[in-house]
């Protein structure tokens, strides 16, 4: 039960990253202005020098923009993966979801086996037709963000060297609730991203590696 508790607390904590910001007296304008989004302590001591040198000496403010997007990226894609893993630890699987008893008539796969599997075992087992999914969905997200901008099919600006329209920044213009992205908002989902991507790292290198995490997991 505590198990349990404490993963809905960090689901919980995950979801806040797209709750509306509350107002304060200080803007988040005035709070982050002189750094980057997302440079805090302890990192942001030896962490803003180096971001300078990339942005500046090393790159430019596209580089940046860049490596912010990817960072922005991965975090979502952490976000995704530790939720699906808790699913998957929880027995919310398919098999118990879906009307449908085979993941692949023709290759045999049931959801039912896949989740008497851990986590890590179950993707390997998950044909090859099923990656090539995974694949092209990731792939029609990264083309929509290259060729729509505010939202709008656009290819005035072609595709390099800025790889525009809509820029490598994350915002797909999907925003169906109407939240207004402050940048504390902004902060807030590059703070669960990241520790999501360390959670799941953890979680993936416990059950691939047995021994490898020195903290004992519940299960």
């Amino acid at each position: 039960a505590t198990m349990k508790t404490a993963c809905f607390a960090l689901l919980a904590a995950s979801a806040s990253a797209f709750a509306p910001a509350a107002q304060t007296g200080q803007s988040s304008t005035a709070l982050y202005a002189s750094e980057p989004i997302g440079a805090l302590p302890p990192v942001g001591f030896f962490g803003k020098p180096v971001w300078d040198k990339l942005t500046t000496e090393w790159g430019s403010e596209e580089t940046g923009k860049f490596l912010r997007a990817a960072e922005l990226k991965h975090g979502r894609s952490a976000m995704l993966a530790t939720t699906g893993f808790l699913f998957h630890e929880f027995g919310w699987t398919l098999n118990n979801i879906s009307p449908h008893e085979y993941l692949s008539v023709t290759e045999g796969v049931k959801f039912a086996d896949l989740a008497a599997m851990s986590p890590v075992d179950a993707i390997k087992n998950v044909p090859a037709e099923g990656m090539t999914q995974m694949f092209c969905a990731i792939a029609l997200v990264e083309l929509y963000e290259l060729t729509h901008k505010g939202g709008k099919w656009s290819l005035d600006d072609g595709i390099a060297p800025g790889l525009t329209p809509g820029g490598l920044t994350g915002d797909l213009g999907w925003n169906p609730l109407g939240f207004d992205v402050t940048e504390e908002l902004q902060l807030k989902e590059l703070q669960n991203g990241r520790a999501a991507m360390m959670a799941i790292s953890a979680w993936v290198f416990h059950d691939a590696l047995p021994g490898s995490v020195p903290v004992p997991l519940p299960w």
